[in-house]
């Protein structure tokens, strides 16, 4: 794209953006004026206001902004933002697999491009601790370790926690930032800003860029009670409104509930009820782990009311540690037990703050449901709280273990009964606030499913943005602007990496076409041993079968599927035939015939032959 900057233009612009060689790559500075050219800014209506029109307006040093992951899908958060050699991107997170992708452990981005532009890259610059935002940073960092990472105090905690997981902690670069924060990315600065959400310390950003000013919300919501830290600095993106900002790329995954997200308070109110209702039982809470602000309003209640809290699972035990360590969860002394300890108090006396409250079948929740959790047992005198609603798709995950603990006697509060759980996420009105202090001039929803990124683009038409200035991408889109125009341009490598194990990306289409494939019709292996000299059948065909119909009660079947490959081996030798793929697939093709006439099933057909 063609640059008409005039040369004191240009010179204006190198001393604003360019750092010394080597000197101010990665490194916190002071911030400087932030506004745009004036060109750029806007009426009170939130048009953009220019003094002559956008064919002679200023065009500037382009700037493209690749979502990689995060956009038409829930989680796997990931996105590039390139200017001229230099490059950073915005979260590393991870996805869980859907009902199709058997076995696999987590889903996360692709990193092809970033891979062939290395050169580029300056940092990884993160919102807050999720799994959706922070989860893929580990396998990024294996690949490549030299890539400084900043994030808030407690973001780069749990960062830490994850990485010594992976024994990469110690060989890659952490920067905690603060809010207000300003550090340089090369040609840009990322300035850090502060928003509530369902964790502390989480943030949104503004990306002082040549064309403009970009603000990416990152996942919020308007808290004016929040149980810690401030209130989401809604004064310092009027600011950024005033004087001009380029593109909003903002959170939407709330973006079809009417009205405001709940405080965070209401969920404490609820939880002192029913504290005073499970009065006599034990109480057993599942929330989300990273969910720091519902857990000390559980420590809180269980003060109150004289008990013990005990953790349970993992990901909770490490994310409260984590909390404890750097203050943002206040646990008076003698409160925190040992979930090994439960045994000493009586029943009233414990409140065991647990995982599982998605479903997730190895969760601590879902194996007490099962009566396989080994240091819990579920019985008549425990008081069960599901915080947290089911995420699309957990929704009979959730209802099984609601089922099971129910049908082991145990009292359950789940989903909307006292509403005990208020997302993190903005709603209608709150994402209309965001939109008409900043006052963008082009809008990209992001966060979100198609259905959650159009609702959104709805929204934005109702305060004032023009449907042609609204950009809805999908991940690999390149959507680059020069400051007076914005557009997809192009397409670069993107998708989705399958984590199975220690495996990552060696799990494609094909393999889980076969899992697929053996889990709805099963495996028949068919094994034969013969003397090709003299085209004699040794030993065999014997079937072997799995998952596909019990041998011993369907003998009459399996004995014809025998003779039938038993013929079709002979005459294969009958006819010097040399070629094992080709007599393999002969075996497999009529064996595959004969079973769907006779079950109309296919299972998956391995021949194996052995020759003496």
């Amino acid at each position: 794209m063609a640059n008409n900057n005039s040369n004191s233009e240009k010179r204006k612009t190198s001393k604003r953006y360019t750092p010394k060689q080597g000197k101010l790559r990665g490194v916190p500075l002071k911030r400087k004026n932030d506004g745009a050219s004036s060109q750029n800014k806007l009426h009170p209506n939130g048009r953009a206001a220019s003094q002559r029109s956008s064919k002679d307006a200023q065009r500037r040093t382009p700037v493209k902004i690749i979502p990689l992951g995060g956009l038409n899908e829930i989680g796997k958060n990931f996105t590039v933002i390139e200017c001229s050699n230099d490059m950073f991107i915005i979260d590393c997170g991870l996805a869980f697999p859907d009902s199709e992708m058997l076995g696999v452990d987590i889903v996360i981005p692709d990193f092809t491009y970033v891979e062939k532009n290395l050169e580029k890259l300056r940092g990884v610059v993160i919102t807050h601790g999720h799994e959706d935002h922070i989860g893929g940073l580990p396998y990024f960092l294996k690949k490549f370790p030299s890539v400084p990472v900043y994030g808030t105090r407690l973001t780069i905690g749990l960062i830490e926690g994850k990485l010594r997981e992976h024994e990469l902690l110690g060989s890659v670069k952490l920067n905690t930032v603060t809010p207000r924060q300003t550090i340089r990315m090369g040609c840009m600065a990322v300035e850090f800003i502060r928003v509530n959400h369902s964790i502390p310390d989480s943030v949104g950003m503004a990306i002082h860029t040549p064309a403009g000013v970009l603000i990416h919300t990152g996942d919020f919501k308007v808290d004016y009670t929040p149980i810690e830290g401030g209130i989401i600095d809604l004064p310092r993106f009027a600011e950024l409104g005033n004087k001009g900002v380029l593109a909003l790329m903002s959170d939407s995954t709330n973006s079809e509930r009417p009205g405001y997200t709940a405080s965070e308070r209401k969920v404490g109110d609820n939880l002192e009820m029913l504290f005073a209702k499970a009065e006599g039982k034990r109480i057993i809470i599942a929330t989300f782990a990273s969910n720091i602000h519902r857990v000390q309003q559980i420590i809180n209640n269980a003060v109150n009311t004289g008990r013990k809290v005990a953790v349970s699972g993992r990901s909770m035990v490490n994310v409260i540690s984590v909390g404890i360590e750097l203050g943002y969860l206040k646990v008076p002394d003698g409160v925190l037990i040992d979930i090994d300890m439960i045994g000493r108090y009586l029943p009233e006396q414990i409140v065991l703050v647990t995982t599982g409250s998605q479903g997730e079948p190895m969760s601590a929740l879902s194996r007490m449901s099962m009566n396989e959790h080994r240091k819990v047992s579920i019985t008549p005198q425990d008081f069960i709280i599901i915080s947290a609603n089911p995420i699309p798709g957990n929704e009979k995950l959730v209802t099984r273990v609601v089922n099971d603990l129910m049908k082991l006697g145990a009292e359950v509060v789940y989903e909307k009964m006292y509403e005990v759980h208020v997302s993190g996420h903005a709603c209608q009105e709150e994402q209309k606030l965001m939109l008409s202090i900043t006052k963008p001039k082009f809008f990209i929803p992001v966060h979100g499913e198609f259905k959650h990124l159009m609702k959104h683009k709805q929204t934005a038409m109702t305060v004032g943005i023009p449907e042609e200035n609204i950009i809805i991408a999908g991940i690999g889109d390149v959507i680059e602007t020069d400051g007076v125009d914005m557009r997809i341009t192009g397409e670069v490598p993107a998708g989705k990496v399958l984590v199975d194990g220690l495996g990552v990306g060696d799990v494609g289409a094909i393999v889980l076409r076969d899992r697929k494939h053996l889990a709805e019709d099963g495996l028949i292996i068919a094994v034969a041993t013969i003397d090709r000299s003299v085209g004699e059948i040794l030993s065999g065909p014997d079937l072997v079968s799995r998952g596909f119909v019990y041998v011993r009660e369907s003998e009459e079947l399996m004995n014809e599927a025998k003779e039938l490959l038993t013929e079709t081996l002979q005459t294969c030798l009958d006819n010097n035939m040399h070629e094992w793929n080709a007599i393999k697939g002969k075996m497999k093709d009529n064996l595959s015939d004969f079973i769907f006439r006779r079950t109309k099933r296919s299972p998956m057909i391995l021949p194996i032959i052995m020759e003496i």
